[in-house]
């Protein structure tokens, strides 16, 4: 009688998952079709028009010396970012995982701020705070202390868009881990230090490298909150995807294409690195990120 009144259950699962091979191709070649019509078409198109002049036009493009500052001001800001957003995402993701305390939910609600916040009304703050005509304006401008279309103002503005990444790939991995490596190492004679220096930090560090993977990519590829802050002012206050913009907009399509290029092989490298370490994490048995 039990095997009889799990029969139908049975059926209706494979039911389930037993489509035809006509039904299998057909979701296939949707899914191929979508891929090649809206991620490898125009990832071909980006590569092409970088080298519509050959490698002689591609390099004078990317070698300009706005290119070049702009190349140099993305990694200088991506770096500062990045760095700080480590700080802060492992921080925050231990207090939020390991500890209880009065605030908690709020201190989660901040984390995840930015991505319901527009990146172009985050710039906006910056400049109402910090501008000219801003709350600290006047006093910045009398020390002589520039923030608003300047490096201090791009890194703000970065640092803002891309400090969840990093605590929220670390904070679902801390809570189902627990406390009890960190409790059993004090208990015995470890400090608080070397307890998160080798006991917590290797536990979390795929999780780490793939949160600081993607807040590079996304520092390196901002645009909407660096337009506002930066000014763009060529050859001083553009990133990459501000100097993209601007040679697009000039009719350069060698020399925008070229650029953006540069952040094409960026997202490729990522993925890569990405995929890397999805493998890395199934080896050593760790949940993927």
């Amino acid at each position: 009688m039990a095997v009889e009144a799990l029969r139908p259950a049975t059926v209706h699962a494979r039911a389930a998952t037993g489509e035809t091979i006509a039904v299998r191709i057909v979701l296939i070649a949707v899914a191929l079709t979508f891929f090649a019509l809206f991620v490898f078409l125009p990832l071909v198109v980006v590569f092409l028009e970088a080298f519509q002049t050959g490698l002689q036009g591609f390099f004078a493009a990317i070698t300009n010396p706005d290119a070049l500052s702009a190349i140099r001001l993305t990694l200088i800001v991506a770096a500062i970012s990045v760095s700080a957003n480590l700080v802060f995402g492992v921080a925050a993701a231990w207090a939020i995982a390991k500890f209880e305390f009065r605030g908690k939910s709020f201190l989660v609600t901040l984390v995840d701020l930015p991505f319901s916040v527009s990146p172009v009304i985050a710039g906006l703050v910056y400049v109402l705070l910090f501008g000219a005509q801003g709350y600290f304006g006047p006093w910045l401008k009398e020390h002589g202390i520039a923030i608003i279309f300047a490096l201090p103002g791009i890194v703000l503005a970065t640092i803002f868009v891309t400090f969840p990444f990093v605590a929220r790939e670390l904070i679902p991995l801390m809570q189902e881990q627990g406390t009890g490596d960190e409790e059993a190492a004090l208990s015995l004679g470890a400090s608080g230090f070397k307890t998160f220096l080798f006991v917590t930090l290797p536990n979390v560090k795929w999780a780490l490298l793939y949160g600081v993977l993607l807040c590079n990519a996304r520092a390196m590829g901002e645009f909407g909150a660096v337009a506002v802050v930066s000014g763009k002012i060529r050859g001083q206050t553009n990133t990459m995807p501000l100097q993209v913009e601007i040679l697009y907009n000039e009719y350069d399509f060698v020399g925008a294409f070229a650029v953006a290029s540069l952040l094409t092989l960026l997202a490729i490298v990522t993925l890569t690195v990405k995929k890397l370490i999805e493998h890395r994490q199934n080896a050593a048995g760790a949940p993927a990120a």
